[in-house]
């Protein structure tokens, strides 16, 4: 907010990039905020907003811009071709496990009766 107004200022992109050039450029902070009229704390906002570098052929910073980075590629899940793939094989996998409990359950039935006749 600005200080007396209660409402909040904007400044253009142009503007807080000047501003950070000039502190870039050698000229404090707080004389910079001074001759526009701001708070130190909010130049040195744009300071640590502003990207770094300097301009080709000046010795004057860069104003560049920073860009958001891409969004990643969206994989939501398998696809079709791959989700029934997983599905036969899961089902294959069941019944090698069912007929896995079968047998064991005559085992156990056979092997029970023969300690009974003892």
């Amino acid at each position: 907010m600005a200080e007396g107004s209660g409402k909040r200022r904007f400044f253009p992109e142009a503007f807080k990039l000047e501003a950070v050039a000039a502190v870039r450029g050698g000229r404090s902070v707080s004389q910079v905020a001074a001759e526009l009229g701001l708070p130190d704390r909010l130049v040195r906002s744009w300071l640590r907003w502003a990207p770094t570098g300097t301009a080709v052929g000046s010795g004057a910073p860069a104003l560049a811009v920073p860009t958001p980075p891409a969004a990643p590629a969206r994989r939501v899940g398998p696809s079709p071709a791959e989700q029934a793939a997983e599905i036969g094989r899961l089902r294959r996998e069941v019944e090698r496990l069912r007929m896995e409990r079968d047998i064991l359950k005559r085992a156990a039935l056979i092997f029970g009766q023969a300690t009974d006749r003892r």
